[in-house]
């Protein structure tokens, strides 16, 4: 006869749970975490690549309005002007792949939602489309003229600027995807506010601090020029202004 079990005992056994009945609380593992982001990863490499099979047909029309502002241009080496389409076009794929970029990031950095709160996502892609794209236009329309013009101020009957297609190129998409990202600022500072990881007292206590980075993102994103760092600093440090009072004044945090 097996002897009973004292109340210590049956208080020590613990039921075994299948993993079927382990509740789901949203958390994940790290190898999980890995698995999910590598999936993501492919998914907006499948996306750029699509966008860039759509931006191919339209190549030529691409190219005009990029090189619209300095006019002719002209290539050096045998191959360079074909690295330079190719360039042209995965960055016009990667552009229309943005929705897609966009969503899998936030759906990434945002795990810790709520099935209900997820729904912002459908104002979080669109916004950030919006933003970047705005800071897209914001170089192209408004800066990069001006720093063309200075550049080309150089002239002289004596030294002629003769530009290359991708010197060129590398310029112009250096000075301008910066700006995409830059703009996006506004929109991360009220994501991390709501999220309960900042608040217009911590923002407000750093706001020298990324006045002086801003100077320094300014010249190691940008080309290396004076009008290039600045023009990139400034946005930064007003739209970081703009996070800040909506974080304050609107979002009271």
């Amino acid at each position: 006869m097996t002897p009973e079990k004292t109340d210590l005992q049956k208080a020590d056994e613990t039921p075994e749970i299948s993993p079927e009945e382990t509740p789901d609380d949203g958390s994940m593992s790290l190898t999980e975490h890995l698995s999910e982001l590598r999936s993501r990863i492919i998914k907006s490499l499948l996306a750029i690549a699509l966008g860039s099979c759509v931006s191919y047909f339209f190549l030529d029309e691409i190219t005009k309005f990029l090189t619209a502002p300095v006019g002719k241009l002209y290539f050096m080496q045998p191959g360079e002007a074909f690295f330079a389409y190719l360039k042209i076009d995965i960055v016009a794929g990667f552009l229309i792949a943005l929705p897609v970029i966009f969503f899998h990031v936030w759906q990434f950095l945002l795990p810790a939602l709520t099935k209900g709160e997820r729904a912002v996502l459908g104002i979080l892609v669109p916004a950030s489309v919006i933003l970047f794209f705005t800071g897209l236009a914001f170089a192209f329309f408004l800066i990069l003229p001006i720093a063309l013009k200075f550049f080309m101020g150089f002239n002289t009957p004596e030294l002629e600027s003769l530009f290359s297609f991708q010197k060129y190129l590398d310029f112009v998409l250096t000075f301008m995807l910066p700006f995409g990202f830059v703009f996006e600022l506004p929109l991360v500072v009220i994501v991390l506010a709501q999220l309960g990881l900042m608040t217009s007292a911590f923002l407000e206590k750093y706001r020298h601090i990324i006045f002086f980075a801003s100077f320094v993102i300014g010249a190691l994103i940008t080309p290396p020029d004076v009008i290039s760092q600045v023009s990139l600093a400034l946005p930064i440090i007003l739209l970081y202004e703009v996070g800040y009072r909506i974080v304050k004044h609107i979002l009271r945090k």
